[in-house]
């Protein structure tokens, strides 16, 4: 009796958690949706490119609502010792946990197909908006700085783009000086061909295979909480009268 106990607190403790992150999501989702402005001027010009691929309000309010509902269907189910309730969180903690193996074994089985999906929206939108387009271009710019790469695939993504028409080079980051890190002169054809500066996907994949341990370390970490998560529900469901 005395461990049963421990555990439904347990259950009601961690599931308020997810309640109340649930509420932070689902405020700033909120929040992005409604006062996308004051977002921006406050997270800076990395937040506007991001909205502009994925509408980052509503992705929040989606994340918030099910964390929401997931901490409110274990704190009651717990405390209440409500068999549906807990029988429903775990069906929808399942679900997750399913969809992220689901997703994790088609990003290393279908990497190659990932890529040229990408490359099949990014290029053209690289060409068309890069150099127009004060936000998208400033975000290729903290991409391409941060992980120290060129466009999507190399230089030739640029080829075309309003940035290239207008001066005829390409962005410094396909000419990094392999001394300084830096690009000192006019970015041309010639000079971004002997830089060789890979493309961004496959020095985020490179980076991820470097910090494999750490990624894997933090899944496992994920997949383990939903997995106690999984086994407490269903403890307490076989333990209610």
């Amino acid at each position: 009796m005395q461990c049963f106990n421990f555990i439904k607190t347990m259950m009601i403790l961690f599931n308020l958690l997810i309640f109340l992150c649930g509420v932070a999501l689902l405020a700033v989702g909120i929040w992005v949706s409604v006062d996308g402005p004051s977002f921006l001027k406050i997270f800076g010009p990395l937040s506007s490119s991001a909205m502009q691929f994925v509408n980052v309000g509503y992705f929040l309010i989606a994340a918030g609502i099910v964390l929401l509902s997931l901490g409110f269907l274990g704190c009651y189910g717990a405390q209440s010792e409500n068999k549906c309730a807990l029988m429903t969180f775990f069906f929808i903690l399942l679900l997750i946990f399913i969809a992220e193996v689901a997703a994790a074994v088609v990003a290393l089985v279908y990497t190659t197909m990932a890529e040229n999906f990408l490359t099949l929206l990014v290029v053209p939108a690289i060409k068309k908006n890069y150099g127009s387009q004060v936000e998208f271009t400033q975000v290729w710019n903290s991409t391409m700085n941060g992980l120290k790469c060129c466009g999507f695939n190399n230089y030739t993504d640029f080829e075309g783009s309003p940035s290239f028409t207008k001066s005829h080079a390409f962005p410094p980051y396909c000419c990094i000086n392999n001394a300084n890190g830096t690009a000192n002169e006019t970015c041309t054809q010639k000079k971004a061909e002997y830089a060789a500066v890979q493309g961004c996907f496959n020095q985020l994949l490179h980076d991820v295979r470097t910090n494999a341990v750490t990624v894997g370390g933090v899944a496992a970490g994920i997949g383990g909480l939903e997995l106690a998560a999984m086994i407490v529900s269903m403890y307490l469901y076989c333990n209610l009268k």
